[in-house]
């Protein structure tokens, strides 16, 4: 069984077991957490596709850790002003484990 998500605005592909990074949320380390915003089910040959969400659905995840991701760099060069600038930033997110997927 597998269904896709949708956290922090972005959509992820998730089955019982597998390890997410996501935006940051405000839960502490270890607790359980449920994700109703669950867009489609799959389970071998039957697919649930919600209109936009699928009613009764949920998925529930553990929170493993917070982080942060690698960094971003970019280097903005204006020609003939010498102006030159570097920034670089690191996003904050969180590592999810799913441990359950309901039908509803």
């Amino acid at each position: 069984m597998f269904a896709i998500i949708r956290s922090g605005g972005k959509q992820y592909r998730v089955r019982p077991g597998d390890k997410i990074a996501v935006e940051r949320l405000d839960e502490a380390e270890g607790t359980e957490l449920t994700l109703s915003d669950v867009l489609l089910l799959g389970d071998g040959d039957k697919t649930t596709v919600g209109a936009p969400l699928v009613s009764g659905a949920s998925v529930k995840a553990r929170v493993e850790a917070h982080d942060r991701a690698p960094k971003v760099t970019y280097f903005n060069f204006k020609n003939k002003t010498r102006n030159k600038t570097m920034r670089g930033h690191r996003q904050q997110r969180t590592q999810l484990v799913i441990t359950d997927i309901t039908a509803g």
